[in-house]
């Protein structure tokens, strides 16, 4: 199977399925659960903004780290509804979700606001997990690849990325996204080696972490991660249940 310096990234984002004490039940189910955990398992969980630091205090003891869903690139000031990167450091979280395609396409946010999210993450401590991916019409028009080459570009081009920085990039083509429709995982390995091409021409010797994302279940994580340039999977509904997830950690090295 495939891995990052002998590390599968298991990533869970729990978007808005789960209220507080739903979202504190299941980090206490995970923490017993530990047994079934790998120790080539590399896990982050992504809770709302609600749940993050109770379900932090209880992931962080046993080693899985916490993130945020989302950002905003201002430190502090009059933004109402707003959470900056700052306050999520400062909240425990090690990771931040930049540019997922729920917040592209739902919420109309620019490739311009991802560079500016993922900037502020990086200036404070944060591992940005950078997503990309294409809408079933752009793939239907063939120009999956000319999107996601945007979406890179404008969000890393002339960064000078933090030394020792793990740089991170998801995958999600659109159209999997919660549909169950997932991508073939030849199809998405073939995207991900594009992926690694285009971030060694705009970062010079990256050395990049690349997830997949979209209709991650059981029954296809080790598929996709048996392809040459997938170390992990970011997996959104089947992450919000201890059964299915678990599942997933299972199967996704044994």
């Amino acid at each position: 199977m495939s891995s990052k310096n002998g590390q599968f990234y298991l990533f869970a984002n729990w978007k808005m399925y789960l209220d507080f004490d739903e979202s504190n039940i299941l980090a206490n189910a995970l923490a017993q659960n530990t047994k079934k955990f790998s120790k080539n398992i590399k896990m982050a969980v992504f809770p709302s903004a609600l749940s993050l630091y109770s379900v932090g205090q209880v992931l962080n003891d046993i080693g899985v780290a916490v993130g945020a869903q989302n950002l905003y690139w201002v430190e502090k000031g009059g933004y109402t509804g707003e959470i900056s990167a700052q306050m999520y450091k400062a909240a425990g979280c090690q990771y931040a979700l930049v540019g997922h395609s729920e917040r592209r396409h739902l919420f109309k946010e620019t490739n311009d606001e991802v560079r500016k999210k993922l900037e502020s993450a990086l200036s404070c401590g944060l591992t940005p997990v950078l997503c990309v991916g294409e809408t079933d019409k752009q793939r239907a028009d063939n120009r999956a690849q000319e999107v996601v080459t945007e979406q890179l570009q404008t969000a890393l081009s002339g960064l000078a990325w933090p030394e020792g920085r793990e740089l991170i990039v998801a995958y999600e083509p659109v159209w999997a996204i919660g549909t169950g429709n997932n991508c073939i995982a030849s199809d998405a390995q073939t995207m991900h080696e594009f992926i690694k091409k285009e971030l060694e021409k705009i970062l010079f010797k990256s050395s990049p972490v690349l997830l997949y994302g979209g209709s991650v279940r059981g029954n296809n994580v080790a598929e996709y991660l048996s392809q040459t340039d997938i170390h992990g999977v970011l997996v959104g509904g089947a992450s919000a249940k201890l059964d299915s997830w678990l599942e997933i950690v299972e199967r996704a090295v044994f």
